[in-house]
């Protein structure tokens, strides 16, 4: 597989990796056995960074559109998130406070359909009884 797609399933910015991993294919039993004994450079990427942008907002606690309207367009460190978190600017806590609101819009909605799916289920399961 490709450099980048190794490096997604890896959850590692792909620029910050060895440039042995960058240059070559990687193999799947190769990427198992980074997954199942991570090598240092590994160890140290997921730790410290830089992050993909994905990761970065998730630490950050709000959407990679939020990470583009906060005009967040580069990888960050554990220790640049850490530093955001900390002084909590207002766009930050705004994009969290509308994170969450999303989420909560999401988890309404897919209780709605499991409410009408299995309301739909039983009137089935009735009609067939009968």
């Amino acid at each position: 597989m490709k450099p980048a797609t190794a490096a997604k399933k890896l959850d590692v910015y792909l620029p910050a990796t060895p440039a042995e991993f960058r240059n070559g294919a990687i193999t799947r039993s190769e990427l198992t056995a980074l997954q199942a004994d991570p090598p240092q450079w590994l160890l140290d990427l997921r730790a410290n960074g830089p992050h993909p942008k994905n990761l970065v907002a998730g630490k950050l606690g709000i959407s990679n559109s939020g990470l583009i309207r906060g005009e967040i367009t580069e990888a960050l460190t554990t220790e640049q998130i850490n530093a955001l978190l900390e002084e909590m600017p207002d766009w930050l806590a705004a994009e969290r406070e509308q994170h969450i609101e999303v989420l909560r819009e999401e988890r309404r909605v897919r209780s709605l359909h499991a409410d009408r799916r299995r309301a739909r289920e039983q009137a089935e399961a009735d009609a067939e009884s009968e």
